[in-house]
């Protein structure tokens, strides 16, 4: 059975169209399949629609957080919920079409591959600005992690076995695109066309998303702490040369009044030294949320779950 868990947050009207379609095209191929809908903390009516979609198709499950925790905890909340022998994961917003996913069931089901992931052939209708920043981010995180993540997405298809592995690890702080690569599973790949948005906007602003990226980073990378060293290097390098050039000034009589040259130092230096705690303080700040053990998610609602469902709590 495949398993195919949908993160929702104020889809409200994408979600019925997602539950049609995802159900239409797994049904012409005769695939046993499970819906399971995360309503993470939705402001619409999206719990709404998902309470009626469940209550039309027992295939169709539905989990509702407390409050907002993330696309990151939806994603972790069906994996933990699901029963399928294999998992998918896929937007609400049909930007990651159900052909697709069709492609990605039958790699796995020929038995040698344990993660399908689905890379972005082309990205939509994004700006040059944001499209600019996605490839910085996905090379970032390539070396600092050695994961190969370029066009990548959450548009993924996991065996048990990789489910599995991704669910043993405790930390709170997770980023899925790649702890699901670096778990190092026999990986294929897809590619799509990246489609239009079947209603509505993109819930990511320009703030949400570099948020989004400096989490993702901090969580899956110590690469940032390493600047700090880099910086003290660039800033030792700095005052050797210029503690060189005084010197021979000085020694030659040709020494001149220093006040700009220390202003400008004390600037670098002040600079190089605040950059550096703050780097320091915010993973300080991801530290202390891990140790707190909080859970991932709350969940206040399941929908069409019952007691003999694998992963039922």
């Amino acid at each position: 059975m495949l398993s195919v868990i949908i993160p929702a947050y104020n889809e409200q009207d994408n979600a019925p169209l997602a539950a049609s379609a995802i159900s239409r095209v797994l049904s012409s191929y005769n695939i046993d399949y499970e819906l399971i809908f995360v309503n993470d903390g939705s402001s619409d009516r999206t719990w709404l629609r998902l309470t009626q979609l469940a209550a039309s198709d027992e295939r169709i499950k539905a989990i509702s957080f407390s409050r907002n925790f993330g696309k990151e905890a939806a994603i972790f909340a069906g994996l933990e919920n699901a029963c399928g022998d294999a998992c998918a994961i896929m937007d609400c917003d049909l930007q990651h079409p159900p052909e697709t996913l069709i492609e990605m069931y039958k790699l796995w089901a020929q038995g040698d591959t344990d993660v399908v992931e689905a890379r972005k052939r082309s990205r939509g209708e994004e700006s040059a600005s944001h499209r600019g920043l996605a490839k910085l981010f996905y090379k970032l995180i390539q070396r600092a992690s050695g994961v190969d993540m370029a066009d990548t997405s959450d548009f993924k298809l996991l065996d048990r076995r990789a489910v599995d592995a991704l669910l043993a690890m405790p930390e709170r702080l997770t980023f899925f695109r790649a702890m699901s690569g670096w778990i190092g599973f026999e990986t294929k790949r897809v590619y799509f066309d990246v489609a239009e948005r079947a209603n509505g906007e993109s819930k990511f602003s320009f703030r949400s998303l570099v948020r989004y990226a400096l989490t993702s980073i901090t969580s899956f990378t110590s690469a940032p702490m390493q600047l700090v060293t880099v910086a003290g290097v660039i800033t030792f390098i700095i005052a050797v040369i210029f503690g060189i050039d005084t010197l021979y000034n000085t020694i030659t009589g040709n020494s001149a009044e220093g006040f700009p040259t220390v202003i400008l130092l004390q600037l670098i230096t002040s600079a190089i030294i605040m950059f550096s705690l703050g780097i320091i303080g915010y993973y300080l700040a991801k530290i202390y949320e891990e140790i707190k053990q909080r859970p991932r998610y709350i969940i206040s609602e399941k929908l069409n779950f019952t007691p003999g469902d694998k992963n039922e709590k």
